[in-house]
């Protein structure tokens, strides 16, 4: 995946999660980090396989586990989810 896919996938957590009405901390946190992912200059691939995602600005525990899994899977379970839930939910 390209850094403009996996920082999509970002993008939409933080608009799910603002739909949802959720923290607006956690909501920035996944804006700015996919912001931060569009514009790093080296592939997250790359960083992920050299244990170097931390070099990305915004990225701690939780996101850098995300980000593995996409790298190893092509996909994000938790962002699936929440897709789910909005579909079955509609709008709010």
């Amino acid at each position: 995946m390209t850094n403009e896919e996996i920082a999509a996938i970002f993008t939409g957590i933080a608009d799910l999660l603002n739909k949802k009405q959720e923290n607006m901390f956690k909501i920035r946190a996944y804006d700015k980090v996919a912001k931060s992912i569009k514009t790093f200059q080296e592939s997250i691939e790359t960083l992920a396989n050299e244990d170097r995602l931390r070099d990305i600005p915004g990225v701690g525990d939780a996101i850098e586990l995300k980000l593995k899994e996409i790298v190893a899977t092509g996909k994000l379970e938790f962002y699936e989810k929440l897709k789910a839930e909005q579909s079955a939910g509609g709008s709010t």
